[in-house]
């Protein structure tokens, strides 16, 4: 009598479909044209879009086109981690072999645009707040979420052995996403500096379309850009390794060689 498989086992065997290396990197070589000029494009056109042709706010003037950097880099920043979260979470229950790839190559590029976020949400607040950097609650939720990318980059690399390190990376990974819930709900929570979110899923936007619709064009535009420069990291990983394990079995096979050689001589020595 067969037994039926559980959710876990046909959610594992779903995701392994895609183990495969060698799948995975005609994929990629597929996937890349499809994300990298989208990308370019929508990214040149929303920036041009929102920095020359978009409004300029009734109250802030000028410095609202921050936002047309400042917001998609903050999207990419939680949603990067929640990438690097979901890779984690396939690591250890699953045992992806692509997994750990995935959250070494995402953990840079995420950094990056967290650190993208930061610095241009403290050149808005000089002129808004009168101050570079303030001990808000969502600025600060954000700052430790820089910190935890810069911990998984460190501690990934931080073992001899790597297996030990991508699982000490991916409980790391999993622990900090209970950071993303704070980013998100923080000026919900708290009485912060930090103004509300202008966009959400439960109420209609509470900015102009004017700027509305440069701001999705430059969101979509980044998040194809992160998606383009991942994937293209994690095909160089992967095509690495490939060759790393390659020279391994050689060198494997060269000792074994030389080990046989070895023994003849030392048996015809003995003889």
């Amino acid at each position: 009598m067969n037994a039926t498989p559980s959710l876990a086992a046909r959610t594992g065997n779903f995701f392994h479909r895609y183990a495969n290396p060698g799948r995975f990197l005609r994929l990629g070589a597929r996937l890349q044209p499809w994300l990298t000029w989208p990308a370019i494009l929508l990214s040149v056109a929303g920036i041009a879009w929102g920095l020359f042709l978009s409004p300029a706010d009734w109250q802030q003037g000028d410095s609202v086109r921050i936002m047309y950097v400042h917001v998609p880099a903050a999207w990419l920043a939680s949603s990067g981690y929640m990438g690097l979260a979901i890779c984690s979470l396939l690591s250890l229950v699953w045992r992806h072999p692509l997994a750990d790839l995935a959250a070494v190559e995402i953990g840079p590029v995420g950094a990056s645009v967290t650190a993208i976020c930061l610095a241009t949400g403290s050149l808005w607040g000089k002129p808004m707040w009168g101050t570079w950097w303030v001990w808000d609650a969502r600025l600060t939720s954000v700052l430790v979420l820089f910190f935890l990318y810069l911990g998984h980059i460190a501690l990934i690399r931080a073992f001899d052995e790597p297996q030990r390190g991508y699982r000490a990376a991916a409980i790391l990974g999993l622990a900090g996403a209970v950071d993303l819930p704070i980013i998100k709900f923080s000026v919900q929570w708290w009485n912060t500096l930090h103004q509300p979110d202008s966009i959400t899923l439960t109420a209609a936007p509470t900015m102009s379309t004017a700027m509305l619709w440069p701001l999705l064009v430059c969101t979509i535009g980044f998040t194809l850009g992160f998606a383009a420069i991942l994937v293209a990291r994690l095909r160089a990983a992967v095509m690495e390794s490939r060759v790393r394990t390659a020279l391994a079995m050689r060198r494997g096979r060269a000792d074994s060689h030389d080990a046989q050689d070895s023994g003849q001589d030392l048996s015809g020595a003995v003889a």
